[in-house]
């Protein structure tokens, strides 16, 4: 549908005979939350005053219980019909919302939307028309996932765990007798019939753009074995690509669900494999449609065609770039994927061609200017992708306002320097670990604060201070495995 009028919207819902509207938004740790009503109750006024159907002190870093009550702001450029439920008897319309305090209060200071969108104003704030992103997500796809043999959160009810992971494609799958399995670190490209899940990935590429107008380039199998993926959508603003992101990973699940499979975006699940990264590229513009300008591109430049502005947002993430992992890397399993061996960039420095550096100018073609950009590789998708957008915007625009020089390119294989060399060049780490990475963006926060709320700061390093206790203080069975006997 193009661009609906709420009226348009309301002719659409009846014409198409929609029975239930799903209202979606992210929450702090950035996972997809929906509440849903009858269509008939959807009226023209409520993209206007509002939907009073959230209690925020039920959703994780969003309002105490003495304030609870928000509303939601239904976006009518989001609407799509939900795939799954398309050709069925409980058709649903999906909208995206704007998240308000109640009582004609204004925008929820740490909806993640909106901090995007604040990402956006900043932009031009700083001399420019517009940002284009472009995430590429990988996943992970299994036959089946449980954990064993019980589980509870509850500290009366703790009795052990461990997990098991099914798939055709793994060396170790019971099922791997009617197909050759992929080895560890060999699933890149490999063709059908190893390859088994073409047909989900045409699924979920088919369905991003018949239902939600996204445009994919291309889709694969990823390096690691038991199922890992990666589809790619075409770039676009920075609002509406993390709106995007929301939606290819909500479309992920479900139609691996609806294939008796499951997916996950946890960055590292199998030990001794890739893990599922997001390398982000991003450039900013200047001027609009025909009269646009890529200000990060420079055909004089005989190193990669860049910019000296675009050398000054790449300063900007290499400076940054310790704290940044704490938003763009935000699970105690990132930092699983953090490691030398696994194609991680866990080094921070730059270069054109080099995917051991964390910043990575790509060079495919010579002389054009619209596909110059850069990519930054440390991010993962287990994050919340309006923060990680809005905090690596923060961070090059610091570095543009304040001429931050990223220093000599590195051309030679990090991995395979010694400690001494990389000292020598100057090259740093990422950190080591989630409460690292929290105690570095608490040091370095104040390149945030031109679009992040102070308050969503603090809940953040809050929240994901929380995780890493309470992963910190449970066994693992590794450590059964390694210390019981001592």
């Amino acid at each position: 549908m193009a661009t609906p009028t709420p009226e348009k919207l309301l002719e659409f819902i009846k014409e198409k005979n929609v029975k239930w509207v799903d209202l979606q938004f992210m929450d702090i740790p950035g996972y997809i939350q929906h509440i849903t009503i009858p269509s008939y109750t959807l009226k023209e006024e409520d993209f206007t005053d509002g939907i009073g159907k959230l209690d925020g002190s039920s959703i994780k870093g969003f309002k105490s219980i003495f304030e609870s009550d928000m509303r939601m702001f239904p976006d009518p450029n989001t609407c799509a019909v939900l795939p799954w439920t398309d050709n069925t008897p409980h058709k649903t319309l999906r909208l995206i919302c704007d998240l308000y305090d109640a009582f004609g209060g204004p925008r929820f200071t740490r909806d993640p939307r909106y901090i995007a969108q604040k990402a956006e104003e900043a932009v031009k704030k700083a001399g420019f028309d517009v940002s284009y992103w472009g995430p590429e997500l990988e996943f992970f796809v299994f036959d089946s996932f449980k954990l064993l043999p019980s589980f509870s959160t509850a500290r009366d009810a703790w009795s052990g765990t461990g997990y098991e992971i099914q798939s055709k494609e793994a060396p170790w799958s019971h099922t791997s007798g009617i197909n050759h399995p992929i080895r560890f670190k060999e699933g890149y490209y490999p063709a059908p019939p190893q390859d088994t899940l073409v047909d989900l990935r045409n699924e979920i590429t088919g369905q991003l753009y018949d239902y939600f107008n996204i445009i994919c380039d291309a889709h694969h199998h990823e390096v690691a074995t038991a199922g890992q993926c990666e589809i790619d959508m075409k770039y676009d603003t920075l609002t509406k690509m993390a709106d995007n992101v929301l939606t290819y990973k909500n479309v992920v699940k479900n139609v691996a669900y609806h294939m008796k499979m499951i997916a996950t975006f946890m960055p590292k699940p199998i030990f001794g494999d890739n893990a599922s990264g997001m390398h982000i590229h991003q450039s900013l513009w200047k001027g609009m449609n025909g009269s646009s300008h890529n200000t990060f591109y420079d055909p004089d430049d005989e190193y990669a065609e860049i910019s000296q502005t675009c050398r000054y947002y790449i300063g900007g993430l290499m400076e940054h770039s310790r704290a940044l992992c704490a938003i763009t890397s935000p699970t105690t399993n990132s930092y699983k994927r953090l490691v030398p061996g696994y194609e991680a960039p866990v080094y921070i420095a730059w270069s054109k061609r080099n995917r051991s550096a964390s910043i990575r100018v790509p060079v495919y073609e010579k002389g054009k200017e619209a596909p110059k950009r850069i990519e930054f590789r440390p991010p993962d998708t287990s994050c919340n992708i309006y923060y990680a957008f809005a905090a690596l915007t923060a961070a090059g625009l610091d570095g543009i306002k304040k001429k931050m020089d990223p220093g000599n390119p590195c051309d030679e294989n990090i991995y395979h320097l010694t400690a001494e060399r990389r000292h020598e060049m100057g090259i740093k780490e990422c950190p080591g670990s989630l409460q690292e990475a929290l105690d570095e963006l608490e040091t370095d926060r104040k390149f945030l604060e031109s679009i992040f709320p102070g308050d969503a700061i603090d809940m953040w390093i809050e929240l994901k201070s929380e995780e890493y206790k309470q992963n910190s203080i449970r066994p693992t069975p590794f450590e059964f495995y390694q210390y019981f006997d001592i």
